[in-house]
C-alpha cells in the first residue's frame, strides 16, 4: 500500500533543506546514508552531527552508530559534495531506540524532529527541571505521548519554534505542558499556546504544574487562548 509523500522543508543558516517524507501506518525509521565516493574528507558532516552518530574512518565520513542518528539531516547542507542523503523504512521493531514505538530520541526541543513518528494524537511539553524533581515522571505523565523538553530560561526563544513545526505537520489536538512551580517556567505555556493558535484548529492545551519539592500543584488543566501573565520576576539562581 502507497501512502502519500509529503514534502517538508526546514531553514537553516545557510541553506534550506528540503526532505521527502512518506508516511506510513507504522513507524518511521529514517538514516542517513554516505556515499564514499563523493565522500572528499573534509569532516564538515561530523562537526554539524550534534549526536556523534558520524566520524571519520579511514579518510571518509561513516554512519557510525545508527541509533544515534536523529534524523533530523544537519550533516546534508554541511555536506559540499551532496553525498549524504536520507533512507527510510517503516518498521514495526528494532533495536533502534528512534525506530520503537517504546522509546523516543532525542527528547530535546533543539534535537527532536518535527516530522518523528512518535508524534502523533498528543504532547507533552515538559519543562527541564519537572522530570529531575518528579518520582516516576515518565509514569504518570507521558503515559506513551510524543515528548519534548525544554527551558524557557535558558534556551533561545527561536528553539522553541519547533513546537508549531511539531504541531502544523502532525495531527495532534491535545498538549499538555508541564511546568515547575517557579516564573521563570511559565512563558513555555505562552509558547505553546501561541504555536497551537497560529495552526488554525481546534487544539485543547492543558498545564500541569510541580512543586520544588516534585508534588502536584495543579493538575492538567485547560488554559485558553490568553497568555499568563509574565509580569512577575524571573526566578533567581
Amino acid at each position: 500500500m502507497e501512502y502519500p509523500i509529503e514534502h517538508i522543508s526546514f531553514h537553516m543558516p545557510n541553506a534550506t533543506l528540503k526532505i521527502c517524507v512518506r508516511r506510513y501506518s507504522g513507524m518511521i525509521a529514517r538514516k542517513i546514508v554516505i556515499d564514499k565516493q563523493k565522500c572528499n574528507g573534509c569532516g564538515l558532516c561530523v562537526n554539524a552531527c550534534h549526536e556523534g552518530a558520524i566520524a571519520m574512518i579511514d579518510g571518509k565520513a561513516s554512519l557510525v552508530n545508527g541509533n544515534l542518528c536523529d534524523g533530523i539531516g544537519d550533516c546534508l547542507p554541511a555536506c559540499p559534495m551532496d553525498a549524504i542523503t536520507f533512507t527510510e523504512d517503516n518498521v514495526k521493531h528494532s533495536d533502534g531506540l528512534m525506530a520503537t514505538p517504546e522509546y523516543q530520541w532525542p527528547i530535546q526541543t533543539a534535537l527532536v524532529s518535527p516530522m518523528s513518528g512518535s508524534f502523533r494524537d498528543a504532547l507533552v511539553v515538559a519543562a527541564d527541571c519537572s522530570a529531575f524533581v518528579t518520582d516516576d515522571f515518565k509514569r504518570k505523565f507521558v503515559r506513551g505521548r510524543g515528548l519534548i523538553i525544554g527551558c524557557p530560561k535558558l534556551d533561545p526563544a527561536d528553539r522553541f519554534d519547533k513546537i508549531f513545526q511539531i504541531l502544523d505537520s502532525t495531527n495532534i489536538n491535545d498538549v499538555e505542558v508541564i511546568r515547575m512551580e517557579v516564573p521563570c517556567c511559565r512563558p513555555l505555556v505562552s509558547m505553546v499556546l501561541k504555536a497551537a493558535e497560529k495552526c488554525h484548529r481546534k487544539i485543547a492545551v492543558k498545564e500541569t504544574i510541580i512543586s520544588l519539592d516534585g508534588k502536584l500543584i495543579q493538575p492538567a488543566t485547560a488554559v485558553s487562548g490568553s497568555q499568563p501573565s509574565l509580569s512577575q520576576p524571573i526566578c533567581p539562581h
